[in-house]
């Protein structure tokens, strides 16, 4: 175990999109185990001082602050814009609603990386990064957000900051924390090892 945390941080989870490739359902309302996607990933930020999730309001396991991207279905960057008015912590974590196996302990593990940098964003082993998987610095986030953020893509908004990788440690009791369930075979394989 490892030494207390001294930095607060929130967190803001995107989970407006339209889930086109599982035909248009409320994939964050999806249950893998015995939790809904977004509740997986709610308990994975149980640490964080505030949960912001961006869009639309649907029951949830915990208190959080809803907020809606402007126009709704505007892309994550619009999400982002939309949720960093409501963070106060100095960090925040930016995460996907559709992380069935991310775990309190690899966001820690990205807070304590992100110290002396913009932020810290996952990799997987292939050295890929998940955009949607990091921790980063509040203000410096404000300022990478555009005037117009609607349909800006993620990766140039956060390729500006000076953001440390991140290698997951491998697992070998089932997928890895950056495992997103966009199609119907990624939701058959959460819900086969869950």
């Amino acid at each position: 175990m490892g030494a207390p945390r001294l930095v607060t941080f929130d967190a803001i989870v995107l989970a407006g999109g339209s889930a086109r490739r599982l035909g248009g359902i409320d994939k964050p309302a999806l249950v893998v185990g015995a939790r809904t996607l977004l509740d997986a990933v709610l308990d994975a930020v149980a640490d964080a001082g505030r949960a912001v999730v961006v869009g639309p309001e649907r029951p949830v396991a915990r208190p959080v602050v809803w907020a809606r991207e402007d126009p709704p279905g505007g892309g994550p960057v619009a999400a982002l814009a939309a949720g960093l008015p409501l963070v106060t912590a100095p960090l925040v974590a930016l995460l996907a609603a559709d992380l069935p196996f991310l775990t309190a302990d690899v966001v820690d593990q990205l807070v304590r990386a992100a110290d002396g940098h913009d932020g810290a964003l996952l990799v997987d082993q292939s050295g890929r990064e998940q955009v949607l998987l990091g921790v980063w610095r509040t203000q410096a986030l404000r300022g990478a957000v555009p005037e117009s953020p609607a349909g800006a893509r993620v990766s140039q908004v956060l390729g500006g900051l000076d953001a440390v990788r991140v290698m997951a440690a491998e697992t070998t009791d089932g997928p890895p924390p950056w495992f997103d369930c966009d199609t119907d075979e990624d939701l058959m394989t959460a819900r086969g090892t869950a």
